[in-house]
């Protein structure tokens, strides 16, 4: 089988990555190797992966494989999400204006703060005593 129309896209959120192809196909989701009901256990980040879909009107048509790392469970399908969203971009750019206005193409650029000296985390310290 010669896999001729491919179309990739990367997506990124908080510390995940997620490099996504999208291939002509059935809707399949494969994400590392397994399918997306194996792989994220929560419904509601599995509609999130499928955002980008809903919005094109594009559900079913593409089947898609993703590597994804870093990060946990919310951030990956986030950064699914963006992958997919920059791969449906490739394969029919009228379909901006629907993705741009359904939030998907922006970064979501929140990251976890980083730990500071004389600290435990990135803001909590230890109680206060005056003496």
């Amino acid at each position: 089988m010669t896999e001729s129309a491919q179309y990739r896209g990367t997506g990124r959120r908080k510390n995940s990555v997620a490099r996504v192809r999208l291939v002509p196909g059935t809707g399949a989701i494969t994400m590392n190797g397994k399918s997306i009901e194996d792989y994220i256990p929560f419904p509601n980040l599995r509609e999130v992966v499928l955002q980008p879909f809903n919005a094109t009107d594009t559900l079913g048509n593409y089947d898609v494989l993703v590597n994804v790392n870093g990060g946990g469970f919310s951030g990956q399908a986030g950064a699914t999400r963006h992958g997919i969203a920059r791969a449906l971009l490739t394969v029919d750019p009228d379909f901006r204006t629907a993705l741009k206005q359904a939030g998907l193409l922006t970064r979501d650029a929140r990251m976890k703060e980083r730990k500071k000296p004389g600290l435990k985390k990135a803001r909590k310290a230890s109680q206060f005593s005056k003496r």
